[in-house]
């Protein structure tokens, strides 16, 4: 036999069983991370927005007004997802430009206008958008609610919210429009299902979340709750009302309402974003 040629096959079956044993042992080390052991190639990351049921659905206000909702617009943009090492609190402390992280990407980079109220009764979180990332846990979220640009059906505002609320034999047509620019750093959605994890050919989602009880209480919730005791409600709004119509912006409102009432509804704007129950922080 030619020396040569054994000597070919002797390398080439060592290459192998050296490649295979690499193969095997990084299998190995990478079971017990889902994410990492994904992070070949790319996937699908989905944005979605949660008005709750609160929206969809309607609810009773913490003063017995009966709430629902034709539209609810928000001004969304600048969503930012992150995957950031260990376990990410939010803070207002932080600045965007100093946040280690060592992924991210861009979901919304033009202002886009959600519906909040769009759907049936029992319709699933509006998908705003998706986007084509590298797998692994996205733990961490940048968002804004900004002011419309003249173009936008929202022009000069953050928020319309359009309905009708129901009290005895009363029933006032509102049209609440407010431009409250806010920017939100959020971590880890708090929910029943964790979200936010990608991997390779599972699409993973990250929600942004409105809590529109911050505003108005809720009256399945006792009174001496901090939602229903921070919460502006509705009946200072149906003050404001006129023949049974209320169509309100927010230098009316800063105008018109309390000094009290005024506190009321700022901290309950800033407050209204969560990601599920998890908390966000406003930062500069």
């Amino acid at each position: 036999m030619n020396r040569n040629l054994v000597k070919f096959n002797t390398i080439a079956l060592l290459s192998l069983t050296i490649v295979s044993c690499a193969d095997s042992e990084t299998a190995e080390n990478n079971n017990g991370n889902p994410a990492v052991a994904n992070a070949q190639g790319s996937a699908t990351l989905n944005l979605v927005a949660n008005g709750e049921d609160f929206v969809r659905q309607g609810f009773v206000t913490k003063d017995g007004w009966t709430m629902n909702f034709d539209r609810l617009d928000v001004n969304l943009a600048e969503v930012t997802a992150y995957q950031i090492d260990g376990v990410f609190e939010p803070s207002e402390t932080y600045t965007l430009d100093g946040l280690e992280y060592q992924e991210t990407v861009s979901l919304v980079d033009t202002p886009q206008v959600v519906d909040l109220a769009e759907g049936e009764a029992d319709a699933a979180p509006i998908l705003v958008t998706d986007a084509e990332v590298t797998p692994g846990f996205y733990n961490a979220m940048a968002w804004q609610i900004d002011t419309a640009g003249a173009d936008s059906p929202l022009a000069g505002k953050t928020m319309v919210m359009q309905g009708t609320a129901t009290k005895d034999d009363r029933t006032i047509n509102f049209d609440i429009s407010l431009n409250r620019p806010i920017q939100y750093l959020c971590g880890e959605y708090v929910g029943e299902d964790r979200k936010g994890i990608v991997k390779t050919g599972t699409p993973g989602e990250v929600e942004t979340t409105f809590h529109f009880d911050h505003i108005f209480g809720d009256a399945e919730t006792s009174p001496d709750e901090a939602i229903n005791v921070d919460a502006l409600g509705f009946e200072p709004l149906a003050q404001l009302a006129s023949n049974d119509s209320l169509t309100i912006d927010d230098a009316t409102l800063t105008q018109q309402l309390s000094a009290e009432d005024q506190e009321k509804l700022t901290k309950a704007v800033i407050g209204l974003d969560h990601v599920g129950e998890g908390h966000c922080a406003v930062i500069e």
